[in-house]
């Protein structure tokens, strides 16, 4: 780590005149402070929507190169650098649960994804997750609540903390009504219990 990081947080006006820099002059030490400073920041942000710690350093790096190619695109009086590249971490997670590329974007403590012998994934994996209308009438099936916090969880991507506050709910019930959702959609779609 840099000597530069170990003094107290540059402000929101110290950032954008780096990204200033670095939309000019393509400046490669200023990307470099943006990168330490914020690439940690990012990838607990993307821990914390519940992807895997390899998916979430690809969609950080992802982030960070885009930030480097649309650096001139960049205007710090409509939002903070930090804002900025959050919003493309956070699209980019959006993009891949659309995909349907993200298989870690569920819990890992839920295990809905099962190989079977040849490798294959089989339809209690993420095959069933991207049969949208199978997904669709399986959180249909669910109480009210449960499939309310689903879709807030993982077809909106907010966070628990998120949900908890909009919801005005203890975050441990967000947690644990989740756990008992996916327990009831992996049965619904065909997987164990």
């Amino acid at each position: 780590m840099s000597k530069f990081l170990a003094d107290p947080a540059p402000d929101a006006a110290f950032w954008s005149e780096q990204m200033t820099r670095v939309a000019a002059d393509a400046d490669v030490d200023c990307f470099m402070r943006i990168y330490d400073h914020f690439a940690p920041r990012l990838k607990r942000y993307l821990l914390g929507q519940g992807i895997a710690s390899a998916q979430a350093e690809d969609l950080v790096q992802e982030a960070m190169l885009r930030l480097w190619r649309r650096a001139r695109s960049f205007d710090g009086s409509r939002a903070s650098l930090g804002t900025w590249l959050f919003r493309i971490a956070r699209n980019l997670h959006i993009d891949s649960l659309r995909r349907g590329a993200s298989a870690t974007a569920w819990p890992d403590d839920v295990e809905l994804l099962q190989d079977d012998e040849d490798g294959e994934l089989g339809t209690s994996g993420p095959e069933a997750f991207t049969d949208h209308v199978g997904l669709g009438r399986a959180i249909d099936a669910l109480p009210v609540a449960q499939a309310r916090l689903i879709r807030m969880s993982y077809l909106e991507s907010k966070s628990h903390s998120e949900i908890s506050n909009e919801l005005g709910m203890p975050l441990g019930s967000v947690k644990s009504t989740l756990r008992r959702a996916f327990a009831k959609l992996r049965r619904g779609l065909g997987g164990e219990a």
